[in-house]
């Protein structure tokens, strides 16, 4: 018991699922093992399954995790004060593309990894994203007055938007910081073209 007490505290979930994401971004999911996750930490593989029954739990576990991240900064805007010279759309646009571009490796694992293994555990949780997405877009379009703000391919074709715009800036690992103006101008021109 003491021993398995001594792994909870110098192995946390949270050590576990950081060191995953990272290699499964590198290196691939099929080509990652629960030895090799272990290896890199430092660590036995047995004592991962401690925390993680199989490497596929502990893919949903990460995915889960991000999709979970980017819920809460979606309620967020929701709830934040108006910026001046920003709709909330725009707002919520722009906290996605921030999302994205400061987190590279959890943005390539949520929306970006193509392994036919590990698309069904994307899928469910990309479908909650852009449901959640959809809903305060079209809530607020409607109450910004937008003609086609009933349009259900309204949302869609700002979250294909922003995608682009991430996928775009994420192979040079450029942070939100270092193009925000283009990311301001990238969703207000989407905004403005509904």
């Amino acid at each position: 018991m003491m021993a398995r007490r001594a792994v909870e505290q110098e192995l946390s979930r949270e050590r576990i699922m950081d060191a995953a994401r990272h290699l499964f971004i590198t290196k691939g999911y099929r080509a990652i093992s629960m030895r090799s996750i272990g290896q890199h930490l430092g660590y036995s593989h047995g004592s991962l399954y401690y925390h993680f029954k199989e490497k596929a739990e502990l893919f949903y576990a990460i995915v889960v995790q991000d999709f979970n991240h980017v819920d809460l900064l979606f309620r967020q805007v929701l709830c934040s004060p108006m910026i001046e010279g920003l709709t909330k759309v725009e707002q919520l646009m722009l906290e996605f593309i921030k999302f994205g571009l400061d987190h590279p490796h959890q943005y390539e694992i949520m929306f970006m990894l193509r392994d036919e293994e590990i698309l069904a555990y994307c899928r469910t949780e990309q479908g909650r994203c852009f449901d959640l997405f959809a809903s305060i877009v079209k809530k607020y379009l409607k109450e910004e007055g937008h003609a086609l703000a009933g349009h259900t391919s309204v949302p869609l074709s700002m979250f294909l938007g922003l995608h682009g715009f991430i996928s775009y800036y994420i192979q040079d690992r450029l942070s939100f910081e270092e193009i925000d103006q283009a990311a301001i101008a990238h969703v207000k021109m989407l905004n403005h073209s509904i």
